[in-house]
């Protein structure tokens, strides 16, 4: 490998020729070999909004030089036109500040405003003027995340909802057995069952759009410890209006920097929302896998589109392909809260110590269920069809239908028409007719499992 010789405070050191980025940079690659996982481009693409916004900031206070801001406000719209994530190799496991990750994005602005310029820029006293990675790290966080769920994840919550409101249009009116404990139970439309499954997710969206509210108020200006040393005491609000008008959505300084550096209990709250989301999600899979089941020996209430093989030795087995993904997406997000939970327990006094991995898991959470609601949106709810046969049959033969006579002729004796039901495998309305002076009409008004699935006292 070609490499050039750069200088930082600890001294010389070697890096590639086609680096942009310099000394600090090269030493965080050679000390955080660990996972070869880089951090997200989401979260590359906040920390170059903030530069960004940085220097248009300390331009407007007087602070940087008008052609060095300039210089470095083109560096980071070029990178964020087209960022080479090949220049920013760190490892998530790195310092607990995310120091590394920092100066590696303030050496590769600081190259190419000096290339820009045929001056030297510097990485610390121009790119990173009245900033720390203890205040820069924690915003990038809070953008990031908070970018990610309003122009990925709520959209794709939103579409989910939509197909099931056109699959409710479409079939809602179509009874099934309801289950409790996977038994039979009352019968259930189902307009009902997908309005549930609408009802979970409006509600995990209205939590989400809460946590966005707190992600919009930023640690910048705090720079070290919270007290704000070395950042004009106007820095905060000026760079926020410079964020906000760069990126469409309305940052604000935090409240109090000492909590905003020192904690990351916002980030723990948003991931306990998506969390929240990912339980959500997993019901409505396995929900979706249950009424699949079949063709033969299972439920067979719905087929699920088929999408591909669903064995390399059985021919002719298709499996709930888009359900099972989607809920091991459940299943990763679970996991990523723990290790946010577990991070977001090391602010260790004025300074949260687990920064990036905070970063990189939260990050991962709002991707993959973006991702996963869209795919259960248009290849799972979209084209799903109902075994009418299957499911008029089952309710035929419900036995726990004759709930509806309890209010008549009682518990009791409905439980033995229920019982015979079930061991003569006869409907439940015949056995009725036999032990109740009811005519066969009025039992299929009180039986009628349309009727039954409205509720309320039938009798």
């Amino acid at each position: 490998m070609t490499t050039r010789t750069e200088h930082d405070s600890m001294g010389e050191l070697q890096v590639p020729v086609s680096a942009l980025y310099q000394a600090q940079t090269q030493r965080a690659v050679q000390n955080f070999n660990l996972s070869g996982l880089p951090l997200p481009p989401q979260f590359i693409q906040a920390l170059l909004q903030i530069k960004k916004a940085a220097a248009g900031a300390n331009q407007q206070l007087g602070l940087l030089d008008t052609g060095i801001s300039q210089a470095i406000i083109n560096a980071a719209d070029a990178q964020l036109t087209t960022t080479d994530m090949q220049q920013y190799p760190l490892d998530i496991f790195q310092t607990g500040s995310g120091t590394s990750s920092n100066m590696n994005v303030n050496e590769v602005l600081a190259t190419l405003a000096s290339q820009s310029l045929n001056t030297a820029v510097s990485p610390n006293d121009h790119v990173n003027l009245g900033q720390s990675s203890n205040d820069t790290i924690p915003c990038a966080i809070h953008v990031s995340a908070a970018l990610a769920i309003q122009q990925q994840l709520l959209p794709a919550i939103q579409l989910l909802q939509q197909r099931l409101a056109e699959k409710s249009a479409e079939v809602g009116h179509l009874i099934k057995t309801g289950r409790t404990h996977l038994m039979d139970a009352m019968p259930v439309s189902f307009a009902q069952v997908l309005g549930g499954w609408q009802a979970q997710l409006h509600l995990t969206a209205n939590q989400l759009q809460q946590q966005l509210h707190q992600l919009q108020a930023l640690a910048q200006g705090g720079t070290a410890v919270g007290s704000g040393i070395n950042a004009d005491p106007r820095f905060a609000a000026v760079f926020c209006q410079q964020l906000s008008s760069n990126t469409g959505m309305a940052f604000r300084p935090a409240d109090n920097f000492f909590s905003a550096i020192g904690s990351q209990d916002t980030a723990v709250a948003t991931s306990g929302a998506l969390k929240t989301l990912a339980v959500c999600l997993m019901k409505i899979c396995n929900d979706l896998r249950w009424m699949n089941s079949g063709p033969l020996a299972g439920l067979a209430e719905i087929e699920l589109p088929a999408l591909q093989p669903g064995s390399s030795i059985m021919p002719g087995k298709v499996n709930p392909v888009i359900p099972e993904a989607v809920a091991m997406i459940s299943a990763q997000v679970i996991g990523n809260d723990t290790t946010i939970t577990v991070a977001g327990q090391s602010g260790n006094f004025e300074l949260n110590v687990m920064l990036p991995v905070i970063a990189y898991n939260l990050l991962q959470s709002i991707e993959l269920q973006a991702n996963g609601c869209k795919a259960l949106a248009e290849q799972a709810i979209k084209d799903f069809t109902v075994r009418e046969d299957n499911i008029s049959k089952a309710l035929a033969r419900n036995p726990i239908l004759v709930t509806a006579l309890n209010p008549l002729i009682g518990y009791s004796k409905a439980a033995e028409i229920a019982k015979q039901a079930y061991k003569q495998q006869r409907p439940v309305l015949d056995v009725a007719l036999e032990h109740t002076s009811y005519s066969r009409s009025e039992l299929e008004k009180l039986l009628d499992p349309a009727r039954l699935s409205a509720g309320g006292n039938m009798a």
